[in-house]
């Protein structure tokens, strides 16, 4: 009778309290919720940064397409994608350099670096089509087992490595400046998903063989092809030294140091220069202009029948016939390679082939040779598309004594005026030679009597590219 009223006005006193504290705790809740930092998801950190940019290119990410340029920070999944006269250069955080040639798509797959233990790194680029060059950086070097390369039908692994790939739907071809790729097509066992180089059907190519590799996509396997390019890592020594001037704080000026890739612009600067310090000469007294003097073109007006070209012992082989009818002096590849060996790739289109006639050095004895220009044909690349140049003139000096080449070409066209283009470097066993920059490049060969030659050429200018062929006679 006495445990009733007792539990009755404790339960009482219970929901007394509750019934305050209540609001007391729902207006608690309220403040802490208000309170509270405001989460909000936030953009995957950057693993690159844009160094160097020329012409046209666009970066692709989750935010839409934007123009590139210098300074434009680069994520995992970001693509990077290069018009005709596009070009650009990426320092990612691990120091690894990469250069995104023009008519280019790169994709930044997975770029996770470890900077306190490297060798769990994880990186994956996939070069959908056009061309890249790689210098691997802390993270590849140290996880080489966890780098990839992907391109439409091969996966590429490295070993500390500077390398060059071409890629296209149906082919790829690569060649090593320094260090060991290994290339191997797709399959089951070969995965686009997987890391690190595959083993089935692979092959090896050193920095140091002078030669390319290559997987066609109805191969099994790469193939092994000679090749003519200049191994130094020199190529990229203004790249090199751009992302040093960045690193030590030179952010005022993204643009610092581009000048050197543009001749036309480099030239027109200092003029500029001068003029604002130099006295203005008087005008002299107008003179009736000679007459211009008529340009011979060595560009055929018609293709070279296949006919004449076998009379002669080096031919220009192509493999595409998208645009055979602007085609002067080269011929199907079927029809060049017969009786033939390969010497030199001419960029991604053409080989350069010889009649050997057994042998596989120039001979000797030969001395100082120079050439006359043969024929030639050049195409300026750029947005509005493809146009036949014309060739002029030019002259090829080889010293077989002592190794070397020296050469020019003048070129002309509306929508650039008139061109140069000079280089000179050395000749190797086998009548090979080759130079290369970041704006020029140029591969060649010789026939073995020295009495012929011939050399691709390619030349970068501020809007668009030139790409052509020669044939060349003793004189």
């Amino acid at each position: 009778m006495i445990q009733k009223p007792i539990k009755s006005g404790l339960y009482n006193a219970l929901m007394t309290m509750l019934v305050v504290a209540m609001p007391l705790a729902g207006q608690s809740v309220a403040v802490a919720q208000e309170s509270a930092p405001l989460t909000i998801e936030t953009a995957q950190p950057a693993v690159g940064e844009v160094s160097l940019v020329l012409g046209k290119a666009w970066l692709i990410s989750d935010s839409g397409r934007h123009a590139v340029a210098p300074g434009t920070e680069i994520r995992a999944t970001d693509r990077i994608l290069t018009e005709a006269n596009g070009h650009v250069h990426i320092r990612f955080v691990d120091q690894a350099l990469v250069s995104v040639r023009p008519d280019s798509r790169l994709e930044i797959v997975q770029y996770d670096y470890n900077a306190d233990q490297p060798a769990l790194s994880t990186i994956k680029l996939n070069l959908e089509e056009g061309i890249t060059r790689s210098i691997s950086g802390h993270g590849a070097s140290s996880a080489r087992d966890r780098f990839r390369l992907n391109t439409p039908i091969a996966a590429i692994g490295v070993r500390g490595t500077d390398f060059v790939v071409s890629a296209t739907p149906r082919a790829v071809r690569a060649l090593v400046n320094e260090g060991v790729i290994v290339m191997a097509p797709f399959s089951s066992d070969c995965s686009a998903d997987s890391f690190g180089p595959c083993l089935v059907n692979a092959v090896e190519l050193t920095g140091s063989s002078l030669q390319v590799i290559e997987l066609e996509g109805s191969s099994t396997a790469p193939r092994l092809l000679p090749a003519v390019v200049e191994r130094g890592p020199g190529m990229m020594e203004e790249e090199v030294q751009l992302a040093i001037n960045d690193v030590q704080g030179n952010a005022d000026d993204k643009n610092a140091g581009t000048g050197i890739y543009l001749e036309s612009v480099t030239s027109q600067r200092v003029k500029d220069e001068a003029a604002n310090v130099a006295p203005q000469p008087q005008p002299e007294p107008s003179r009736p202009e000679p007459p211009a003097p008529q340009l011979v073109d060595f560009t055929p007006q018609t293709a070279i029948a296949g006919t004449s070209l076998a009379e002669r012992n080096l031919i220009w082989g192509r493999w595409s016939e998208g645009q055979a009818e602007q085609e002067r002096i080269t011929v199907a590849m079927a029809d060049a390679q017969t009786g033939r060996d390969v010497t030199i790739p001419g960029g991604s289109d053409y080989l350069l082939f010889r009649d050997g006639n057994g042998g596989e050095r120039v001979d000797r004895g030969l001395g100082p040779v120079s050439f006359d220009l043969a024929s030639a044909q050049a195409f300026y690349h750029s947005d509005s598309g493809v146009a036949a140049m014309a060739v002029n003139g030019g002259s090829l000096d080889i010293n077989f004594s002592n190794s070397q080449f020296n050469t020019s070409l003048q070129m002309s066209h509306s929508l650039t005026g008139d061109v140069n283009f000079a280089a000179s470097g050395r000749l190797y066993d086998g009548g090979y030679f080759h130079t290369r920059s970041d704006t020029e490049r140029l591969a060649g060969a010789v026939s073995l009597d020295g009495k012929e030659a011939g050399y691709f050429f390619e030349k970068q200018l501020e809007n668009g590219g030139i790409q052509g062929l020669t044939l060349w006679d003793a004189q």
